[in-house]
C-alpha cells in the first residue's frame, strides 16, 4: 500500500505490518514498568530497610516523575528527534535504568561477612536512585509518542483499523500491569543468593528489566516498516508563548488610560491569531477545572505504596492460594476489565432512562466521594489491624523447655521479617557442641519448643525439636482489603475515563496534547501531596492518616461540585466554525471596502483625465 507521501507500507489482513511491533513493544514496556513499580515500596522497607514514612516518600516522588517527563518527551518528539528517534533513544536510557534497579538488589554484591544482610548500603541506594531517575525519564519520555505513533501507520482511509488498533493498544496496557503485578511478587517472594538465601528482589527486578531489552529489540526490528513523520513542532510551544505575551502586554498597559478588555488573553490580539487566542481561552477553561483534582490523584496512587505496606501486616492465606501483599493491586486491573463495561452498557443507561441528567462532571464528583469512600474502608481495616496488634512487636518471646540431663544455651542472632511471616534462627549449644534451628513464625504467634532427652548436638536438631503453639497468629485476613480497593477502582472509572472523555469533548483537536499535558501534571501534584504528608504531618497512628486524606478529598469534592455547577458546556467544533466565518466575513468586507476604494480612484482618474481634455481643448481654441 502505498501511504503518506510516497511511503510504501506492507498490510497484514488490512493492517499495517508494523503496527504488530508496536503492540508487542508496548506490551512488554507496561509488564516491565508494573512489574517493577509493583514490588518497589516492599524493596525500600524490607532490603534498603527503610521506614514506611520514607518509603512511601520516595515511591511517591518516583511515581511523580514519571508524569512530569511525558511533557519533556512530547516537545522533544514534536520539536526536534521526532517520535521514533525519542522512542529507540529514551527507551535505552530506559533499560539501562530497569537493569541498575536488578543489580543494585542483589545483596551479595556488598555481603562481605556473608552474613546475608549488605555491609555497604550506601552502593545500593546510589545505585537504585539512579535507576528510578532512568525509567522516570524513559517511561514518562516514550509515554506520549508509542500510542501517537502507532496512530501514524495509518492511512486516512483506515479509520475503522486505526480504532481496532487503539482498543487493541490499551488492552495491552492493561493485560501487561496484570501480568506483572501477578507474576512478580511471585519472583520475589522466591529465595536466591550466592553466598546466603534471600528474598529475592533482583530477580523481581531482572525480569522486567529484560522485557524492556526485549521491548526495543522488537521495536527496532520493524524500523524499516515504519511510516516516520518529520518533527512539526509542538503546540504547547506556541500556547505558553501566546500566554506569555498576553501577560506581558496586559502587565504593559496597565495603565488606567488604556481601555479594558473583555478577556486578559484578548492583549495577545497585537500578535497572535484571534482563532488561536479563541481555543486557548477554551483550554483554560477546562484547565481551570483541573486545579481540585490533584487530591484524588493523592489517594489513587497510595494503592501501591501505603495499601501494600498495609497488606504485609495481614494474612494473606485464601486456602487453595497465598496472595503476596504486592498481589493485592491486581484487583484494581481486574476490576477495571469488569466495571468499565458494566457502567458504560448498564449504569449509565440506567441512569438516563430514570430521567436524571448525570453529566461528565457529576460522574467525576461521584468518582471522588467513591475514593474517600474507600479510604474510610482502609482506616476500618487499619483500626482492626491495629486492635490485633496492639501488645505486639514481631511474635511473642518463644520458650525452650530443655528435657537434656545437661544444661542447654538458647540464643539467636538471625531475625528476618518476611511480610507477613517471621523467620528466627536459634542456637543451642551445650559445651563445645551446637546446632541451629529455624523456625517461622505469624505476627503475634506464640511458641513453646521442646528438647528432648535424646537430642544429638552437632547433627540436624531442625526435626528433633518440637513446639506447641500457645497463641495462634493475630492477622487479620487480605480480603478486609477488597472493598477498599472495589471503591478506589470504581472511583477510577467514574474520575479518570470520564474526565479525559470531558477534557476531550471541551477543547479543539489541535489543542488535545495541551490538556494531556495538563492532566499527567495532576497526577504528578498528586504524588508530591502524598510525600509531603508522610514527611510533614507524621500523625501517630496510620488510620489517622488515612482519615485525613479521605476529609481533605470530600472537601475538594465540594469545591469542585460547586466549580461544576457554574460551569457551561461547549462546543468547540461549532464555536470554531463560527469564528472562522466571521473571520471570512471580516476578509469580504475588507475586501468590498478595498473594491469600492479602487473603483472610486478608477472615476477619480477618469474624471481628472476628462478635465484635462477639457482644458486641453480650450487652450487650442
Amino acid at each position: 500500500m502505498v501511504n503518506k507521501s510516497g511511503f510504501n507500507s506492507k498490510e497484514v489482513c488490512g493492517y499495517p505490518l508494523s503496527i504488530f511491533f508496536i503492540v508487542v513493544n508496548e506490551f512488554c514496556e507496561r509488564f516491565s514498568y508494573y512489574g517493577m513499580r509493583a514490588v518497589l515500596v516492599l524493596y525500600f522497607k524490607y532490603f534498603l530497610r527503610w521506614d514506611d514514612d520514607l518509603a512511601t516518600s520516595i515511591y511517591h516522588t518516583f511515581v511523580a516523575l514519571c508524569y512530569l517527563t511525558p511533557i519533556l518527551g512530547a516537545i522533544v518528539a514534536d520539536s526536534w528527534l521526532g517520535k521514533f528517534k525519542t522512542i529507540i533513544y529514551l527507551s535505552i536510557v530506559y533499560a539501562i535504568g530497569q537493569v541498575a534497579m536488578a543489580v543494585s538488589a542483589i545483596h551479595d554484591i556488598t555481603d562481605t561477612d556473608r552474613d546475608g544482610t549488605p555491609n555497604n548500603m550506601t552502593f545500593h541506594v546510589v545505585l537504585s536512585m539512579v535507576g528510578l531517575f532512568l525509567i522516570a525519564l524513559g517511561t514518562g519520555g516514550i509515554k506520549p509518542c508509542v500510542a501517537a505513533f502507532g496512530g501514524d501507520q495509518f492511512g486516512d482511509h483506515q479509520e475503522r483499523q486505526r480504532r481496532t488498533f487503539f482498543s487493541v493498544f490499551y488492552l495491552c496496557i492493561n493485560g501487561g500491569s496484570l501480568l506483572s503485578t501477578i507474576i512478580t511478587p511471585i519472583l520475589r517472594a522466591q529465595n536466591c543468593g550466592i553466598y546466603s538465601k534471600q528474598k529475592c528482589y533482583s530477580l523481581a527486578f531482572g525480569v522486567p528489566a529484560a522485557l524492556m531489552v526485549v521491548a526495543l529489540v522488537v521495536f527496532i526490528v520493524g524500523s524499516g516498516m515504519y511510516y516516520k513523520a518529520k518533527p512539526e513542532g509542538n503546540i504547547m510551544g506556541d500556547v505558553c508563548k501566546c500566554i506569555g505575551f498576553a501577560i506581558s502586554n496586559r502587565y504593559k498597559h496597565r495603565s488606567k488610560q488604556y481601555p479594558s478588555r473583555e478577556h486578559w488573553m484578548d492583549w495577545a490580539e497585537d500578535k497572535y491569531d484571534k482563532l488561536l487566542i479563541a481555543q486557548i481561552k477554551m483550554v483554560l477553561k477546562v484547565l481551570f477545572l483541573y486545579i481540585p483534582l490533584p487530591m484524588f490523584w493523592t489517594l489513587f496512587d497510595q494503592k501501591g505504596s501505603r495499601w501494600t505496606l498495609q497488606a504485609t501486616t495481614m494474612d494473606g492465606n485464601f486456602g487453595a492460594i497465598v496472595i503476596q501483599p504486592d498481589q493485592m493491586q491486581t484487583v484494581n486491573p481486574i476490576l477495571i476489565l469488569t466495571l468499565v463495561p458494566i457502567m458504560d452498557s448498564v449504569i449509565y443507561p440506567l441512569i438516563k432512562k430514570c430521567g436524571l441528567n448525570f453529566t461528565p462532571l457529576k460522574r467525576m464528583t461521584v468518582g471522588m466521594f467513591l475514593a474517600a469512600l474507600a479510604f474510610v474502608c482502609a482506616a476500618v481495616v487499619q483500626i482492626e489491624i491495629d486492635v490485633s496488634r496492639k501488645h505486639l512487636t514481631y511474635f511473642n518471646l518463644t520458650q525452650f523447655v530443655n528435657g537434656m540431663n545437661k544444661p542447654v544455651n538458647v540464643s539467636t542472632s538471625e531475625i528476618f521479617p518476611f511480610l507477613i511471616i517471621i523467620r528466627a534462627t536459634f542456637f543451642l549449644q551445650s559445651g563445645q557442641l551446637s546446632c541451629a534451628f529455624s523456625r517461622d513464625f505469624g505476627f503475634g504467634s506464640s511458641y513453646t519448643f521442646f528438647i528432648p532427652s535424646t537430642l544429638s548436638l552437632g547433627s540436624n536438631c531442625q526435626e528433633s525439636i518440637t513446639g506447641a503453639e500457645d497463641i495462634k497468629p493475630n492477622s487479620v485476613h487480605m480480603a478486609l482489603q477488597v472493598p477498599q480497593y472495589f471503591f478506589i477502582t470504581a472511583g477510577e472509572v467514574m474520575f479518570s475515563v470520564t474526565g479525559l472523555e470531558f477534557s476531550y469533548s471541551q477543547a479543539p483537536s489541535n489543542m488535545k496534547a495541551v490538556l494531556q499535558a495538563g492532566w499527567l501534571l495532576t497526577v504528578a501534584i498528586g504524588n508530591f501531596i502524598v510525600l509531603i504528608v508522610a514527611e510533614v504531618a507524621k500523625l501517630p497512628k496510620q488510620w489517622t492518616e488515612y482519615v485525613l486524606f479521605a476529609s481533605l478529598l470530600l472537601c475538594v469534592c465540594i469545591i469542585f461540585s460547586i466549580m461544576a455547577y457554574f460551569y457551561t458546556y461547549i462546543d468547540p467544533t461549532e464555536i470554531e466554525a463560527k469564528f472562522r466565518r466571521n473571520v471570512g466575513d471580516d476578509d469580504d468586507d475588507k475586501n468590498d471596502k478595498q473594491r469600492k476604494l479602487e473603483m472610486e480612484m478608477m472615476k477619480r482618474d477618469l474624471d481628472r483625465s476628462d478635465d484635462e481634455h477639457y482644458k486641453g481643448k480650450q487652450t487650442k481654441m
